[in-house]
This record gives structure tokens, sequence and C-alpha cells, in this order.
């Protein structure tokens, strides 16, 4: 073999063990759960936890280009999925996602870390969970984002993959109230 073909070979051989070899994706499970150490991202530590009481009111975006990417518990980034990312729960924790504007409440399952936008961001969606809540068109959105205990054969459609039936939607005199609330800064 010729010096210069052994190089182009060589090359190749590098470029396509850079190209996907080298990552090692965890199975879709949800055990063992992930909570982590503190962490740090644009000088703003987090602390994870377990929060069973978790119930806030704030904003979600959403995100979809990462395909294939690797998730902050070790899977790979399915952006038709229906996952989240948060910036502290316990990874995987599966919550309960309703739009501030429609009523509209799904079930999600996060598997990664974020937002780590200052500007009242709780969520990152990916674009599967923003399609099923939609919320896709706005970017940003108000929710209300709650960790539940979910049935098993819901948190089956997460983890394969597909979206868990939609939950029973919000009444609009109560979603008066959360918008007011967001509003105050409550």
């Amino acid at each position: 073999m010729a010096k210069g073909m052994r190089g182009g070979v060589l090359a190749a051989t590098v470029l396509l063990a850079a190209c996907g070899g080298g990552v090692r994706y965890r199975p879709v499970s949800d055990v063992p759960v992930k909570i982590g150490k503190p962490y740090s991202v644009r000088g703003v530590t987090y602390v994870p936890a377990a929060d069973p009481t978790y119930d806030y009111l704030g904003y979600a975006s959403w995100y979809g280009s990462e395909s294939g990417n690797q998730t902050a518990n070790g899977e790979r980034f399915r952006p038709k999925a229906v996952t989240g990312a948060h910036t502290t729960l316990p990874l995987p924790s599966y919550v309960e996602v309703t739009s501030l504007e429609s009523g509209r409440t799904i079930l999600v399952r996060i598997n990664d870390r974020g937002p780590f936008a200052r500007n009242g961001r709780i969520i990152d969606l990916s674009k599967g969970a923003a399609a099923q809540l939609g919320v896709q068109a706005a970017g940003v959105a108000p929710v209300r984002v709650r960790v539940v205990n979910p049935p098993e054969k819901d948190r089956k459609r997460l983890r394969d993959g597909r979206a868990a039936p939609e939950r029973s939607r919000v009444p609009g005199q109560v979603l008066a109230k959360l918008r007011a609330q967001l509003a105050a800064g409550e």
C-alpha cells in the first residue's frame, strides 16, 4: 500500500471512530434514579435533589435539533419523544406539564438537565413534548410543572418514545388564577 494511501485510510478510520464509536448510551430505564452532585452553569450553582412536592409556575421552552446527543442521564436524545430537561429533579422523573394558555396537560419524562436561561424558564421540552402540549409554535410558553407518580403503563409509553394519554384539562377559572399567580411572581 502506498504511503499516502495508508495515511488516508488511517485518517478515515480515526474520523469514523470519532463519529459514533466512542459514545455509549444508557438504555432507557427508570432505574437507577440519578440525583447527581451540585454543578454550575454560567455562574449559577444547581443542587439536584428529590422533591416529591415540586409544583411550580414558570415558562417552558423546547429544543429539538440535538438528535442523537447524550442526555444528562446517559440516554440518547430523541426529539420526537415526550421528554424534558430540568435543572434539579432526579433523572428520570415524571412531571405533569400544563399549558397556562390552553389548559392542556401532558405527562413528561425528565431525562436531561436544563434550561439554563435565567428568564423564568423552569423546563425545556423536547420537540415531541412541545407539540403534544401545543406550545411548539410559541417557542416559550407559561406552564405549571408538578412532579407526579404515573401508572407503569404511562411510564412505559414514555420510555418507549411515545406520548402518554393527555391528562384532564384544567378549567378556565383555575387557569386564570394560575396566570395571575405567575404574573404576581408567586
